[in-house]
């Protein structure tokens, strides 16, 4: 009996010195969370700052030159992969970056830290960029294209295609008559508000009105806010018209 009771002893005290060394492994050290929570936090800023960079951007529509396909208030994305790998398409929504000119100077605002806070989710791609420079228009002619306003129906014809744009366009087109070849790599572009939007046509005296492809952004493909507004922007049948390539300059 005195040979079992001094076996027992030592395997209790072996016992509940392996539950407290369990118990210690399985509490992780303050320091440590904190490490990982903020490593955690920078890849998914590098990760959202790389999305915002190469691939796709979120924008916001303050103005009223796309009504009725873009309102005010919108919040959009532009996919920036699609435009640099397929390039800039005739009918696509392009937002672009001002080439001079086209906007009034920009005010600078500064409320302080609320500035510094909505600049740096805008940078990552949380926020929608409202930058004050950026500009969304309908591209309707390519680096050459000849196009021309206005057929006696009041269309755009596009390397002699009248184009029908009714089912996306708000108001008359014939504000200012011109017949203009586009440049190369440029694109002429005009808002679907044809009756409020000071677009290619209205800075003629500039690269024929056209805008340098340089300064496209990236092609608008989805809305995405308001949520009752939620809309994929596809480009309209009228500009897959084989007559208007045939009718380019350089075959495109």
């Amino acid at each position: 009996m005195a040979v079992s009771a001094h076996d027992d002893s030592p395997k209790s005290d072996s016992h509940d010195q392996d539950e407290a060394h369990v118990s210690k492994k399985k509490k992780p050290s303050f320091l440590r969370s904190v490490v990982e929570f903020v490593v955690i936090v920078v890849i998914a800023l590098a990760l959202a700052t790389g999305i915002r960079t190469f691939i796709a951007q979120p924008f916001f529509v303050p103005s009223g030159s796309m009504e009725q396909t873009l309102q005010i208030d919108d919040r959009v994305i532009a996919s920036k992969i699609t435009t640099q790998i397929s390039g800039i398409k005739r009918g696509e929504i392009m937002v672009f970056k001002d080439p001079g000119n086209w906007l009034p100077p920009l005010q600078q605002n500064s409320d302080g830290w609320r500035s510094a806070v909505a600049k740096a989710l805008t940078f990552v791609g949380l926020l929608p960029s409202d930058s004050g420079d950026d500009l969304v228009k309908r591209v309707i002619g390519i680096e050459g294209d000849q196009v021309a306003c206005c057929n006696q129906a009041g269309q755009i014809v596009l390397n002699g295609v009248s184009l029908d744009e009714s089912s996306y366009v708000n108001g008359p087109t014939d504000q200012v008559l011109f017949d203009v070849t586009v440049p190369k790599d440029s694109m002429f572009v005009m808002g679907d508000n044809r009756g409020n939007s000071a677009d290619s046509r209205f800075h003629l005296d500039q690269n024929n009105g056209a805008i340098p492809n340089e300064n496209a952004v990236g092609r608008v493909f989805t809305v995405v806010w308001p949520l009752s507004r939620i809309t994929i922007e596809t480009i309209p049948e009228i500009f897959g018209n084989p007559a208007i390539a045939a009718g380019n300059e350089f075959g495109k």
